[in-house]
């Protein structure tokens, strides 16, 4: 009997011993197997932070990604395009998991820095970079500056709008003479003219993203001209073309972000590029691990649009919104389909 009580306190023992093990092992687990963050880092394009556009767009993206996800960001701002690679690399370095470009002037030093760290994902916008390791987003800008022009165009022709004149001429200006900007000017004019093919559209260049003082000289000539809407795609530097939209009582279009509220009234409405959108479905996405190569968003998965026209749709005829959303749901269905200059 003795050895049976013995053999009993052995095993009684052991188990404890076991028992001892797996608590511990379940503890050292509660400790130290917390989750590294996730790290996202965001590079801007020319203009930086406060142009109330593009940029601007990318970083309200950003901010609901740390609200919603709980990923770590960081934002840099470089003072030239030329420093794409030095900071592609350092935050490569710094251990980010996903490195995201606005600049689409990257595009060079993306390729190299991506094949030097494969374990780091980039990402990049306005252009198609091909790499494992590598997202390319790309917008259907030109769909939402048909609407933008189809609506200029009924808004030129209207003699009972105050700041539209006899002319019947409206105007574009972008901040350099590219393909990802004259994408928005082709689409521009592509709608006026569905409306009516004799609409004059002028065309010009700032060659800068970052100047408002250019965009306010070049908006004035073309107004000077007979312009009474003028579409700028320009950063920070249409902040000029909306002042001297202003000044001069005409319209003004906005683009990239909601820039209605700039000047309340003059811009007649904003061809939204949803960069915010684009950049917290990137990260939520690779949180997982379900990195897409390339996202092309256009009209049909909202990733442009046109504002809501807050502080000018009073002012327009029923007709002209009915139009517009009568030419969107064709976009949408592939009934009228907008050239993509691009390719």
């Amino acid at each position: 009997m003795k050895a049976f009580y013995k053999l009993v306190a052995t095993v009684m023992l052991f188990c404890a011993m076991v028992l001892g093990l797996l608590v511990g092992k379940s503890n050292q687990h509660t400790v130290f197997a917390k989750d590294k963050p996730f790290k996202v880092a965001l590079i801007t394009s020319e203009g930086g932070l406060g142009d109330r556009s593009f940029n601007d767009s990318g970083n309200r993206g950003m901010k609901l990604a740390k609200k919603k996800l709980g990923v770590e960001t960081k934002v840099v701002e470089p003072g030239d395009v030329s420093e794409g690679e030095t900071y592609l690399t350092k935050l490569a370095q710094s251990g980010y998991d996903l490195v995201i470009t606005l600049d689409l002037g990257h595009k060079d030093s993306l390729a190299k820095v991506a094949k030097a760290y494969p374990k780091t994902h980039f990402a990049i916008f306005n252009t198609v970079v091909k790499g494992k390791n590598i997202s390319s987003v790309m917008f259907k800008e030109h769909e939402a500056s048909y609407l933008a022009g189809a609506l200029a165009a009924m808004v030129t022709k209207d003699a009972d709008l105050n700041k539209s004149n006899e002319d019947k001429t409206i105007s574009f200006i972008g901040g350099i003479d590219s393909p990802g900007i004259n994408i928005f000017y082709t689409g521009f004019q592509s709608g006026a003219q569905a409306i009516d093919p004799s609409i004059k559209v002028l065309k010009g260049y700032t060659n800068s993203f970052a100047d408002p003082a250019k965009g306010k000289e070049l908006a004035i000539s073309q107004i000077n001209k007979g312009s009474d809407v003028v579409f700028q795609a320009a950063g920070a530097t249409g902040d000029g073309v909306i002042q001297a939209a202003k000044k001069s009582n005409v319209y003004a279009i906005g683009v990239d972000s909601d820039q209605d509220g700039i000047a309340k009234g003059t811009v007649l409405t904003s061809v939204m590029k949803r960069v915010d959108n684009a950049v917290f479905e990137l990260i939520e996405k690779g949180k997982v691990g379900k990195y897409p190569h390339t996202m092309e968003l256009g009209l049909k998965e909202k990733g442009v649009q046109l504002s809501e026209m807050k502080y000018t749709k009073d002012q327009l005829k029923p007709e002209y919104l009915d139009k517009i959303n009568e030419l969107k749901e064709k976009i949408i269905k592939g009934e009228i389909t907008v050239k993509d200059t691009r390719k």
